[in-house]
């Protein structure tokens, strides 16, 4: 299962596995984002050792001319040892990315960083020379998160819409499915609206269809959104969206930390466990 899951889910554990993986989605018409996985780090060093594979996978990035930009976790980048630091990493990666022609997506983890994550991330889209090189993930499952949207749109900041993978309390996040669906839906309009190039992250195709018919609805144009998937989950789902001339970003994990990532995934929401195997049997 190890094996399999490593090979279906994660590109590999080296800089050249995620980049030889990220050209062959590229010529299937599809953009990418490569994620260097692990998260909380013990020390500065170490912080600054995860920053560089991400200025290294820029750099390669431009060279080999990718469709691709870089997805990063703050706790990867220290924010739990020290938000300066962690934004300081985050600034710097974001001017690599605008000097190369890139973006930096920066990931949400649990409901205690919700709002250090957006501070940093509004701070630095509001310098000048950053501005549209920074984008955020919101988490459709959590209370606040109409709120932050409408803000992150006034602000002019790019947002990946998910509905969440973290185990919260019923105090800040929705415990129902039904309700995660239905504001996951709600934010997805509210994105689809704005003039602002967004991204809406699920395998639900009930999620994707109530997207197009409100894109379809209001004369909103494929190009001014993309949908975006996990790396070996619904391939048969992405290459139909390409084929119906929507776009599509593939999220590619790559790194020896592989296997607690996709451990803590698992732990935290049972109802993955099913969610992997069903798809360790799909095209």
């Amino acid at each position: 299962m190890g094996g399999k899951l490593s090979s279906r889910f994660v590109a590999g554990v080296e800089i050249e596995d995620a980049l030889r993986v990220a050209e062959a989605v590229n010529r299937q018409g599809m953009h990418v984002t490569l994620d260097s996985l692990g998260e909380s780090v013990s020390s500065a060093a170490e912080a600054e050792k995860a920053a560089d594979v991400y200025h290294r996978l820029l750099d390669a990035i431009a060279e080999r001319k990718l469709d691709a930009n870089i997805s990063v976790k703050l706790t990867q980048m220290g924010l739990t040892l020290d938000p300066q630091l962690a934004g300081d990493i985050a600034e710097s990666l974001t001017e690599h990315a605008r000097a190369t022609g890139n973006f930096v997506r920066i990931d949400m983890e649990d409901s205690p960083l919700t709002q250090v994550t957006l501070d940093i991330v509004r701070r630095l889209n509001a310098k000048p020379n950053l501005r549209g090189a920074i984008g955020i993930v919101i988490q459709a499952y959590l209370y606040r998160s109409q709120a932050d949207i409408e803000q992150l749109i006034a602000d002019g900041i790019r947002v990946r819409l998910c509905k969440g993978a973290y185990q919260e309390q019923a105090q800040v996040a929705f415990p129902k499915k039904a309700d995660v669906d239905e504001n996951y839906v709600r934010l997805s309009c509210t994105l689809l609206k704005s003039d602002i190039y967004h991204g809406l992250a699920t395998h639900d195709e009930s999620m994707i269809d109530e997207a197009k018919s409100f894109a379809s609805q209001h004369g909103i144009a494929p190009s001014r959104f993309e949908f975006q998937m996990l790396f070996g989950v619904r391939r048969d789902l992405q290459r139909k969206l390409v084929a119906e001339g929507y776009n599509v970003r593939v999220y590619i994990p790559f790194g020896r930390e592989w296997y607690p990532y996709f451990m803590r995934r698992l732990a935290e929401r049972p109802a993955n466990v099913l969610f992997l195997a069903k798809n360790l049997l799909r095209n």
